[in-house]
């Protein structure tokens, strides 16, 4: 790692000497990528605050997850919750949203809680949490309807913190319209039975 960091100060000393003048390079091309570059140099391996883990997606965050198998993971945590139980199309999700800043998985339920409830206009009885829940801040009216459970999301190929909100979004809209689909297949399969049944055959 220290033979790498000095590498890494050559090739910033470097370009920074030859661009040095030109301000289109300085100020455009180079800027952002050396600020990084600068960073990833100056950050030690137990520092406190945020730190830079992809020159390509700097708003990608250490995530432990203790696990034996994996103790961290890379990216950006989400906030996914559908309803408990089937409807009659399917378990869609009712609230999404991405969670920028790694925060405690349990220390996000005094927010989540209220906007879902905004959003679908109705109380919540009780919740199925995922087990990083536990020792959560769900308001004091939540706190004996919150029941541990799991849960896991598949990785954002989407960039920046922008991209993180999107997908989370978007994986929340596609797995609803998938259930929409798959109610529209069954109503368009029983409209067209009772449909080819009004037919009569043809007399010869």
């Amino acid at each position: 790692m220290k033979t790498l960091r000095t590498y890494l100060g050559r090739v910033i000393r470097d370009i920074t000497r030859k661009i040095e003048g030109d301000v289109w390079l300085e100020e455009v091309i180079f800027k952002d990528i050396l600020s990084r570059a600068r960073r990833v140099r100056d950050q030690k391996p137990r520092q406190r605050g945020p730190k830079v883990y992809s020159l390509h997606a700097p708003e990608v965050e250490c995530i432990g997850k203790g696990k034996a198998h994996r103790p961290y993971e890379f990216g950006v945590k989400a906030s996914v919750a559908t309803t408990l139980r089937h409807a009659k199309g399917g378990q869609f999700v009712t609230h999404v949203k991405a969670l920028p800043g790694n925060p405690y998985d349990g220390h996000t339920l005094a927010t989540v809680i209220p906007d879902m409830e905004a959003l679908v206009g109705n109380t919540t009885k009780r919740a199925f949490a995922d087990k990083g829940y536990r020792g959560h801040n769900a308001p004091q009216d939540y706190k004996f309807r919150i029941f541990i459970a799991g849960h896991r999301m598949g990785r954002n190929y989407l960039w920046h913190p922008t991209g993180d909100a999107i997908n989370a979004a978007l994986a929340a809209a596609g797995y609803n319209f998938r259930l929409l689909l798959r109610w529209l297949r069954l109503l368009l399969f029983r409209f067209l039975v009772t449909f080819l049944s009004t037919l009569q055959p043809a007399t010869a």
